[in-house]
């Protein structure tokens, strides 16, 4: 089967953690038909000779420079907008790969048609690959994927593929604060697509002393907050749960340090490895 990967890249990024994440995908037990880059915005000299190196290594690497940083969730659509095929999968631009991890997908979508988006568990690590701090799971099955949406983002969004076709009809990636993922899954959820995780590891994820800094603050609360009215407002949720989540996300975001945080995200919803 035919697909894309759609990837991208901004000043911020490590180049070396780059260039690791894209060779993790042209190392595949099943290569992807093309590779789709978006440069959100200029970027170092050393980060420009990374992308140039890999384009000259591979041919169907499709790179796509944009002249200024448009942001995550604008830098994502355009990524799939350059997409030439159906199925997409999504690679994040510091994370790896597991082997074989879009052979097990593309499975996925040979047996079941009707299927709009799979994804799967992530492990996440400190400095060395080999160093597992924690593993990511998921709700594995429709409903209980359906039902864990009411309270978070039921996808590891670094693991997922799709099929564009319904990604688009729900809208696309749309800008919402470190959340057009979420934004984009419960979107595709009103639409009444069917979703799937796979119960392995498809990615290792990349973590370090400011992951979980970026996962708060007030600004952080206030997008997560506004998602949860808009579920609210669209009958996903009712009031009680409403007000539950909110009350969770302000203590856990904006009331708690970074360091109790990651301890929070780590001893409730994290396995250790093993």
């Amino acid at each position: 089967m035919d697909f894309s990967v759609s990837t991208l890249i901004y000043e911020k990024d490590n180049p070396q953690y780059f260039e690791i994440a894209l060779e993790s995908i042209f190392q595949q037990t099943v290569k992807p038909t093309e590779v789709v880059l978006i440069v959100d915005g200029p970027v170092p000299k050393v980060t420009s000779q990374v992308i140039e190196r890999l384009e000259n290594s591979y041919e169907n690497l499709k790179v796509v420079r944009l002249k200024k940083n448009v942001g995550h969730g604008e830098a994502r659509r355009l990524g799939l907008a350059n997409c030439s095929y159906d199925l997409v999968a999504i690679v994040d631009g510091d994370d790896i790969c597991a082997p074989d991890r879009f052979e097990k997908q593309l499975l996925c979508f040979e047996s079941d048609k009707d299927l709009s988006v799979v994804g799967g568990y992530s492990c996440e690590f400190e400095g060395d690959v080999n160093n597992v701090t924690g593993i990511r799971k998921s709700p594995l099955g429709d409903s209980e994927i359906k039902q864990y949406l009411k309270s978070r983002s039921p996808f590891n969004q670094p693991t997922v593929m799709f099929r564009k076709c319904y990604v688009d009809s729900a809208g696309g990636f749309m800008d919402w604060y470190c959340d057009e993922d979420y934004y984009l899954w419960i979107r595709m959820f009103l639409a009444g697509y069917k979703f799937k995780n796979l119960p392995e590891n498809l990615m290792f994820v990349r973590m370090d002393e400011d992951s979980y800094t970026r996962r708060g603050g007030l600004r952080y609360f206030k997008s997560e907050a506004a998602l949860q009215i808009y579920m609210y407002k669209h009958k996903v949720i009712g009031f009680i749960r409403l007000i539950i989540n909110i009350l969770i996300r302000f203590v856990v975001q904006v009331l708690i340090s970074s360091r109790l945080r990651g301890w929070v995200f780590k001893k409730f919803f994290r396995t250790k490895k093993g």
